[in-house]
């Protein structure tokens, strides 16, 4: 589209009023029912909690010393949890101010943290300006949270309207401008425009949506919505037709969120002239949700994501009305309201507003299911069997992915609610998680992952490290991944690696795992590496036993001619700071030659 045909859509657009939100734009009639409706109690009981939980507290501050931490040490955790505190202090009062529309008290408290965040020095995180941020305007910079504070402060203007004072509706109006929408304009374009991942859709989605309901210059909106638009164009391009996201479901979530919320408001103010919901490829990615799932909260947490995920139900309803293919997640995998330690507004809210009733939520667990995803190179398998859910996931891809792993040939396997091989998924964030030291901590590089250590060597990242897929199957009776990895490795003499899995859907389903390699001589060591949160023990000669409870387990089978097994206990520091214990089970050849089978089954009993 270019520029004087969304012009001449965005003169005739339709009023940014309540009727974006509310049927008929009736924000009293929904709060009083929601209020004491029975679908959204958990999530009022929260939010009342939370309020209970800081009331008479002050705002906490955002200081000069907690500021220049992350320069100083790299550690993000010390001004993020102060900064998103605040966040969860006015997603608070906003809820409870339009739940309790007579308690001026609440209105108060919601005008104070309003204001105090109009007064931050940059609504940016530390970590996202450059170290030289001091010798320019601050107000040049925009990151993911300086933009979801702008459409959140926009949306809020909206809901509240005259309620607040004309003097902090001025100032909210006037930060935007100056923080977010004008910089947009003036100082663009900012590196993210182009971005093919979560950072386009959330900081345009945020702009673009601040903009549908702040802005009433139609030239000034074409502007914005112009250069948004095109951001949401490359941000699809980071996805291939099947719709997977290579970042993992906790960026879905994130990413596709924004864009589904700013095309959800473009799409109400155009009265569907523009219409992204329409796209092939935006409903493929609507379904990505439910094939990432291996059971309960368990996904295939590849890349930078959490093994247990809750479900923004507000998102996965709204999707599941437009699209029929896409199934409503079960009702216990809701995300509570705290459950964000990030407190955004734009999901919070509307997992409320969009909540159907409870007859989209009949079912207790994901329904059976295999999916193979061609351009992720991801196999991803639910299987039920005895009352007990079982998973399986693999991938193959390449190294260069974003929040990049370096993760070829990598597996998961669940079984009754507990995982025996794991991905470690995401870390702490720090500068150096997301610098040259990146893959030097477990979680990232190939050591942290059941992948082979060729010649003491880990798999290296970059795009030219890839897997080739040489055969995939998602069936009834069993799920196959065949892969070519020997381009993951540096290792000269390496010809070919082909791992081989089969994931049999039996009483007591198996995995069946076979790596052949040839080389060009002989390597000096070859290692099979598993990774697991469970303890391994040696059960007996040619058996390892993963402990589990309610399957008893997982017995590893291997050929003790051909390896020896060694058990190692391990910690790294997952995505909260938190010292988290995992295990590794290397199987060591015992004689590498140039040629060689390996084969291990993994069993459940």
């Amino acid at each position: 589209m270019n520029r004087q045909e969304l012009f001449e859509i965005v003169q005739v657009l339709k009023p940014a009023n309540l009727s974006l939100y509310y049927p008929n734009g009736a924000s009293d009639a929904f709060w009083k029912q929601a209020a004491s409706s029975e679908t959204l109690k958990e999530d009022i009981s929260e939010i009342r909690a939370e309020a209970l939980r800081i009331d008479g507290q002050p705002i906490a501050e955002l200081t000069d010393t907690l500021f220049s931490i992350f320069a100083r040490t790299g550690s993000r955790l010390e001004y993020e949890r102060v900064y998103f505190e605040r966040r969860r202090r006015l997603n608070t009062y906003v809820f409870m101010s339009l739940l309790e529309p007579d308690d001026l008290r609440l209105l108060e408290n919601l005008e104070n943290i309003l204001w105090s965040i109009c007064e931050e020095y940059t609504w940016c995180l530390p970590a996202h300006l450059p170290l030289d941020h001091h010798s320019v305007n601050i107000n040049q910079f925009i990151d993911l949270f300086s933009s979801e504070t702008a459409f959140t402060l926009s949306e809020v203007l909206l809901l509240l309207g005259e309620r607040l004072p004309l003097l902090l509706q001025s100032r909210i109006r006037h930060e935007v401008e100056q923080r977010i929408l004008r910089p947009f304009i003036v100082h663009g374009p900012y590196e993210w425009e182009t971005a093919r991942h979560n950072w386009a859709a959330v900081c345009a989605g945020s702009i673009g949506a601040a903009a549908l309901l702040m802005l009433d210059d139609p030239a000034a909106l074409t502007n914005i919505l112009l250069k948004t638009e095109r951001s949401m164009s490359y941000y699809l391009e980071g996805f291939g037709e099947d719709g997977a996201c290579l970042e993992g479901l906790s960026y879905w979530n994130y990413g596709f969120g924004y864009f589904t919320y700013y095309s959800d408001l473009l799409r109400g103010r155009s009265e569907g002239r523009v219409d992204w919901f329409a796209t092939d490829k935006v409903r493929s990615i609507a379904q990505f949700q439910q094939k990432c799932f291996l059971g309960s909260s368990f996904v295939a947490n590849f890349s930078d994501s959490e093994p247990q995920i809750h479900i923004h139900m507000g998102l996965s309803h709204y999707l599941a009305d437009i699209y029929p293919d896409v199934e409503c997640p079960p009702s216990e995998l809701r995300a509570p309201f705290t459950e964000d330690h990030c407190s955004r507004w734009a999901p919070a809210f509307r997992n409320l507003i969009w909540r159907k009733t409870s007859d989209l939520e009949e079912n207790q667990d994901w329904k059976a299911a295999s999916y193979y995803l061609p351009d992720a190179a991801w196999l991803v398998s639910r299987y039920i069997s005895g009352g007990s859910s079982f998973g399986f996931a693999a991938k193959g891809g390449h190294n260069a992915e974003p929040h990049n792993h370096n993760d070829l040939g990598q597996f998961i396997l669940l079984g009754g609610g507990e995982i025996y091989a794991a991905d470690l998924g995401s870390g702490e964030y720090t500068a150096e998680y997301f610098g040259a030291g990146r893959y030097q901590y477990d979680c990232n590089g190939s050591q942290g992952h059941s992948v082979p250590i060729i010649d003491g060597q880990y798999q290296l990242a970059g795009r030219k490290h890839s897997a080739t897929v040489l055969y995939a199957s998602a069936g009834v009776e069993r799920d196959e991944l065949k892969l070519e990895l020997s381009q993951a490795y540096e290792a000269e003499d390496l010809q070919s690696l082909i791992r081989s899995m089969v994931w049999y859907k039996e009483q007591r389903p198996r995995l069946e795992l076979m790596d052949e390699y040839r080389y060009n001589g002989r390597p000096e060591s070859f290692t099979e590496r598993f990774v697991t949160w469970r303890r391994p023990k040696i059960l007996r000669s040619g058996v390892v036993l993963l402990p589990g409870t309610e399957v008893g387990g997982v017995e590893v089978t291997y050929d003790i001619q051909v390896v020896e097994p060694e058990i190692t206990v391990r910690e790294y520091q997952d995505h909260f700071g938190r010292n988290t214990v995992w295990h590794t089970l290397d199987f060591h050849a015992l004689q590498p030659d140039s040629e060689g089978k390996l084969t291990f089954t993994f069993q459940f009993i």
